[in-house]
């Protein structure tokens, strides 16, 4: 299979960041991953698909997504949307913009958090999107830099304090979710190393000394799953990036994720992707450019 388009930064390395707005009828940029985090705001696009790792969704009027996830693959195709003034503007940054000891401040709480959740792509809701939508509106018409950096980290500190949605799976972004305690990180760990194999209950409460009903309450508090649909996700993850990554058939990516039955796995996908797994291989294919 073709690499992914790898994006070249718009900006050098004694810039903050790069802003950039644009209006347009169609979407034709292929799929891509960078190492820089993005901001990106799309306005009049009912229609357009978006793809952000293992996730892909059809957008409404607004979107708007924040990736800070290194060499996380994304991409916004035309889908059904028929609109002939699509507005997008977007925000690339370093990531050392917001690392080290400086968001380590207990003032950045919310946006470290947000950050983090931000490894896998997060989308906001309307009611955050209105929020900042008159600091997005006059980003680009600034001329002061220092003034459009003040603009941003207002912008994400507003965001962090609203509601937002992970996009991708943990097992295809290949980043950790949420900072856990020792007993769910040990768990999750083996879940990791052994999706291929037969898990159980029995076998996974034993890891950390606890009594299978036990375990099963206390894994569904701290995760907001049950350990089945964990499971099933983390096999749905590692099988989406066989789909894109391999040219192993459905049938052997289907067994080496850890299914056993083939119209299960095909089910099981379509109901967390909406889509087969055919389909979902397919819109990468499509979107790939040789580099």
């Amino acid at each position: 299979m073709s690499e992914v388009l790898y994006e070249i930064p718009q900006f050098s390395d004694k810039d903050c960041f790069y802003i950039v707005e644009r209006h347009k009828s169609e979407f034709t940029y292929p799929i891509h991953r960078h190492k820089e985090f993005e901001l990106n705001f799309v306005q009049n696009a009912k229609g357009v698909r978006r793809v952000v790792g293992d996730s892909v969704e059809e957008i409404g009027d607004y979107d708007l997504v924040l990736i800070a996830g290194e060499d996380l693959e994304h991409v916004w195709e035309q889908g059904s949307c028929k609109a002939s003034d699509i507005r997008e503007i977007t925000i690339q940054f370093h990531p050392d913009l917001l690392s080290g000891s400086f968001i380590s401040r207990n003032q950045f709480g919310t946006v470290k958090r947000m950050f983090e959740k931000a490894q896998h792509g997060i989308s906001f809701p309307l009611e955050s999107i209105m929020k900042v939508y008159s600091t997005l509106d006059r980003l680009t018409g600034e001329n002061d830099g220092f003034m459009q950096l003040l603009d941003i980290l207002q912008i994400f500190y507003e965001l962090s304090k609203g509601d937002y949605k992970v996009l991708s799976s943990s097992s295809f972004s290949k980043a950790a979710r949420d900072r856990e305690s020792k007993r769910v990180k040990t768990v999750k760990q083996y879940i990791n190393d052994h999706y291929a194999d037969n898990l159980s209950l029995d076998q996974l409460s034993g890891l950390i000394g606890m009594s299978p009903s036990s375990f099963s309450r206390f894994f569904k508090q701290r995760t907001g799953k049950t350990l089945s649909s964990y499971i099933t996700d983390i096999r749905l993850g590692v099988a989406a990036r066989a789909l894109v990554d391999s040219t192993q058939n459905i049938s052997e990516i289907c067994y080496g994720s850890g299914f056993n039955n083939l119209s299960n796995f095909n089910r099981a996908f379509r109901e967390k992707r909406g889509m087969s797994p055919k389909e979902f291989r397919a819109i990468y294919r499509k979107n790939r450019v040789i580099v």
